[in-house]
């Protein structure tokens, strides 16, 4: 009786680890965003002052797919990922829009002087509040949003050539209809 007793609180233990561990998503970057398969929020950002490249709107969203990327200056993983960027762009001329997320404009313009400047478009988000509508956790996070405005997917953390190939290049096949 008193090992069951013992015994009883190391079992519920595992049985709890058990059941975390299964719910876990397989593919940290992948997050279930409650905005997938729902329109792009409302919005409409400045282009960053200085940057010769607009800011954009929920509107601008509208008519061809598009890979909506949050950055910062000051993100490590941000500059990590800016070649794979680029590198995608130039592979599929997807349109790219930035979301610079609370960030000066003199670092922003610095990033991406010293990176090269992929995005059609980079709006300036200094009070964050578009990034927290669109549901971001930190930055880098990617979304794909199709011809109709509506988000299709989302990355949270910087890309690897190993999401790009296995989830962002088919999610952008599948926007075209390939």
């Amino acid at each position: 009786m008193r090992i069951a007793l013992i015994l009883a609180p190391l079992v519920a233990l595992v049985a709890l680890v058990a059941v975390f561990a299964m719910s876990i998503d397989r593919d940290p970057g992948l997050v279930r965003s409650v905005l997938i398969d729902k329109p792009a929020p409302q919005f409409d950002l400045a282009p960053v002052e200085g940057l010769d490249v607009p800011g954009f709107s929920r509107e601008s969203l509208m008519g061809e797919p598009t890979l909506v990327n949050v950055f910062a200056s000051w993100c490590v993983p941000c500059r990590a990922e800016h070649p794979l960027l680029e590198a995608m762009k130039a592979e599929t001329g997807i349109r790219l829009f930035g979301i610079n997320h609370n960030d000066p404009p003199e670092n922003a313009r610095a990033f991406l002087a010293e990176l090269g400047n992929p995005y059609d478009a980079v709006g300036a988000d200094r009070d964050r509040r578009v990034s927290i509508d669109w549901g971001v956790y930190g930055v880098p996070e990617t979304f794909l949003v199709n011809a109709e405005g509506v988000i299709v997917y989302k990355h949270v953390g910087p890309m690897t050539p190993g999401s790009i190939e296995r989830e962002v290049l088919p999610a952008i096949a599948a926007m075209r209809g390939e």
